[in-house]
C-alpha cells in the first residue's frame, strides 16, 4: 500500500497468519473483532537477488566434510547452494525431569562426530489450529516438528567455515508469544538465502515456552527462584554457546545482532533487560513485537495457582511435578491460561500481564522494562531497529464477505471498541487512506496501537541518549487471495531472509517481491554489519527521533516519512 493520501490502495483484512500466535491473536482485538489473524552480499540492497528457493548445485555431505569443532565436540552438518548448513546442534542439556523450571546447563559433551542435518526438538506446546483454516493453512504450511523437553538446540547457516573470517552474526528469535511457535515453523525462517547474500552467520535457536519456560515457582521454594524466566535463560545460554563457538562457524562473537518477530521481537527486547546478556549481542531488531513490559510477579503468581490447581498439587506435593509427563503439564497449562478478551482495543504497550505466558520482572533476572529512558548502559549502547505491519492481527483471510464492508460495518465496528473516538479515528483513517476500502480502515485503525509501541519504544530509545533508533512500516500487499491477507502480521520475514521465492504462497513470488526483498533484507544486514540501516537500494533512512518520528515505509516504492501518522496515533492511544 502506497502511503500517499491520494494512492489507491490494495486490500486489508481481519485474520492474518500463523493460528499458532493464538495468545496474541485473542488479545490483538476485542469486542468488536470480526476476525484476527495470529499472533520477518555486505549492504546488497540494490544488487541483484541470490536467492534460490531451489538447489541450483548438488547439495553435498559425506562422512568427512563439513565438520566444525565446537566445544562440547564435533559436528558435521551439509553444504547447499554453497552454504554450510548445520542444524540441531545441542547447546543445552534436556530440561526434563528434574531439569523442569531449572535454569538451563550446557548440554553433555560428545567423543564422536555428531551428525547436525536436521533440526532438533522444539518445546512442547498447545496444538496450533491454522490448520482449520484453508486459506492460513495454504499460506504458512507450518512444520509443526517433533516436541520433547529435550529442545535446547539450534541452526547455524554460513558461507564459510574454519576460515578465520569474522561474519556479522544474526541469531533469530522466533514468534510465537512466549506460547508456541520453533526455529523450523516457518519456510520464512531458513537461513540460507540470509547468509549468501549478506555474508554473514545465521542462527536460530530452540528454547522453553509456555509453562516450561515461564511457570513462577519461586513461592514454592528457592530452588525455584529463576522459574519464571528459564525460556529467557535459555536463549542466554545460546548467546554463550555463539560467543564461545561461532568463530569456527565463519563469525565474529563481537558483532552479534539478535533479531526477532512478534514474540521473538518481545525477547529482544526482555534480552535488553537482563544483566546476564550483556555484551553477548550488540545490535537489536524487533518485528512486530515491541512488548516492552514484563509481566508482574503478582500477575505470574495468579497463573501458578490456576495451573497447580488444574493438577491438584500445592506446596506439599509440588515436587511431583518433575514426575508428570510432558503431556498432562501442557494440558493443565492451557487450561489455566485460557485468555479472556478485554472490553476494548487491545494496549499493546502493557500487554505483559494480558499474555499467559511471558518473561517475569523478578529483579533478578529481569531486572527492568524494556527501553525506558532509565534504562542501565547495557541497553543504552545497542541500535536498535524497530517496526511493524500495516494491518497486522486483522485481515480477511479466510472471510471473502469483509471485502463487502460497507461505511455503516466500518462505523459500527469502530464504535463498539472506542465510543469515544470512532468519528475522529475514522476521519483520520480517512485522511490518510482515502481509497481504502472500509475493512481496509478498520484493520489499520485496529492494528494501530502495534505501531504505536514500536513508535513509543523508539522514543524512549532515543531519549536515552545512547546508540540510534531506526523505525520502519511495512505496507506492501501480497498479490494473492485478492488482496485480503493485506500486510499481515508475520508479512515481512519472507522478506527480512530474502526467501520471497521459497514462500510463494506469501507473497506471489515474482520480481515485485523480490525487488522490495532485496531492500529489506539489504537494510537488515547492513544494519547487523554497521548498526545503520542504510544502503544504496534505499532512500536516506533519518535516524529516529522524538521530533521527527521518522520512518521508512516499505512498500514497492519505499521512502522515509516524518510524522506519518501522528493524528491516527494520539486518537487510539486514549482508547
Amino acid at each position: 500500500m502506497k502511503i500517499s493520501s491520494k494512492e489507491e490502495v490494495c486490500p486489508p483484512e481481519i485474520t492474518t497468519g500463523i493460528a499458532r500466535r493464538s495468545v496474541l491473536k485473542s488479545l490483538a482485538l476485542a469486542a468488536g473483532a470480526v476476525g484476527m489473524g495470529v499472533p520477518a552480499a555486505h549492504a546488497a540492497g540494490n544488487s541483484k537477488s541470490k536467492s534460490s528457493p531451489l538447489a541450483k548445485d548438488p547439495i553435498f555431505a559425506d562422512a568427512t566434510k563439513p565438520i566444525v569443532e565446537t566445544d562440547l565436540g564435533k559436528v558435521r552438518g551439509y553444504i547447499r547452494n554453497g552454504i554450510f548448513t548445520f542444524k540441531g546442534i545441542p547447546y543445552g542439556d534436556d530440561t526434563g525431569g528434574s531439569a523442569r523450571f531449572m535454569p538451563p546447563k550446557k548440554a553433555k559433551p560428545w567423543t564422536n562426530l555428531r551428525s547436525s542435518m536436521h533440526y532438533g526438538s522444539c518445546c512442547p506446546q498447545p496444538d496450533g489450529h491454522g490448520w482449520k483454516h484453508d486459506e492460513e493453512a495454504w499460506m504458512f504450511a507450518w512444520d509443526d516438528g517433533t516436541p520433547g523437553e529435550d529442545c535446547l538446540c539450534l541452526n547455524v547457516w554460513t558461507p564459510g567455515i574454519n576460515d578465520n573470517k569474522k561474519r556479522p552474526v544474526m541469531v533469530w528469535l522466533h514468534g510465537g508469544g512466549y506460547t508456541a511457535g520453533s526455529a523450523q515453523e516457518l519456510k520464512s525462517y531458513d537461513g540460507e538465502n540470509l547468509a549468501r547474500r549478506g555474508d554473514i552467520v545465521m542462527v536460530s535457536i530452540n528454547h522453553r515456552l509456555n509453562v516450561f519456560g515461564h511457570l513462577d515457582l519461586s513461592a514454592y521454594g528457592p530452588q525455584y527462584a529463576e522459574s519464571g524466566n528459564v525460556g529467557m535463560l535459555d536463549i542466554v545460554l545460546a548467546l554463550e554457546w555463539v560467543r564461545d563457538n561461532i568463530a569456527n562457524f565463519g563469525g565474529d562473537p563481537g558483532c552479534v545482532t539478535v533479531f526477532g518477530q512478534s514474540g521473538g521481537g518481545g525477547k529482544v527486547c526482555t534480552l535488553t533487560c537482563m544483566p546476564s546478556a550483556e555484551g553477548l549481542f550488540h545490535r537489536a531488531i524487533v518485528q512486530s513485537g515491541s512488548l516492552g513490559h514484563s509481566r508482574t510477579p503478582e500477575n505470574a503468581a495468579g497463573t501458578t495457582d490456576a495451573f497447580l490447581k488444574q493438577l491438584n498439587l500445592d506446596r506439599s506435593s509440588i515436587a511431583k511435578l518433575n514426575d508428570i509427563p510432558w503431556r498432562e503439564i501442557e494440558a493443565a497449562a492451557v487450561i489455566a491460561t485460557r485468555p479472556t478478551a478485554p472490553p476494548t482495543l487491545i494496549n499493546f504497550r502493557h500487554m505483559g500481564n494480558l499474555l499467559g505466558w511471558a518473561p517475569v520482572l523478578d529483579g533478578k533476572v529481569v531486572t527492568e522494562n524494556a527501553f525506558d529512558p532509565k534504562t542501565p548502559d547495557r541497553a543504552k549502547k545497542i541500535p536498535l531497529l524497530v517496526g511493524t505491519n500495516l494491518n497486522e492481527f486483522v485481515t480477511a483471510m479466510d472471510h471473502p464477505e469483509y471485502w463487502q464492508w460497507t461505511d455503516a460495518d466500518l462505523q459500527s465496528h469502530v464504535q463498539k471498541v472506542m465510543p469515544q473516538q470512532a468519528d475522529a479515528a475514522i476521519k483520520a483513517v480517512k485522511e490518510l487512506y482515502p481509497n481504502a476500502k472500509p475493512f481496509q480502515q478498520w484493520s489499520i485503525i485496529a492494528s494501530s496501537s502495534v505501531r504505536g509501541a514500536a513508535i513509543d519504544q523508539a522514543i524512549s530509545k532515543a531519549a536515552a541518549s545512547g546508540a540510534p533508533a531506526y523505525l520502519y512500516y511495512f505496507t506492501w500487499q501480497p498479490p494473492i487471495l485478492d488482496g485480503r491477507p493485506m500486510a499481515f502480521h508475520c508479512a515481512e520475514m519472507s522478506f527480512t531472509f530474502d526467501n520471497v521465492q521459497r514462500c510463494e504462497n506469501m507473497t506471489g513470488g515474482g520480481p515485485e517481491a523480490q525487488a522490495l526483498a532485496d531492500k529489506v533484507s539489504g537494510a537488515w544486514i547492513t544494519f547487523a554489519r554497521t548498526g545503520n540501516p542504510n544502503h544504496p537500494g534505499l532512500p536516506k533512512w533519518p535516524e529516529f527521533t522524538a521530533e521527527n518520528k521518522s520512518t521508512m515505509v516499505f512498500d514497492n516504492t519505499c521512502v522515509a516519512r516524518n510524522n506519518l501518522d501522528d493524528n491516527l496515533q494520539k486518537i487510539v492511544s486514549e482508547v
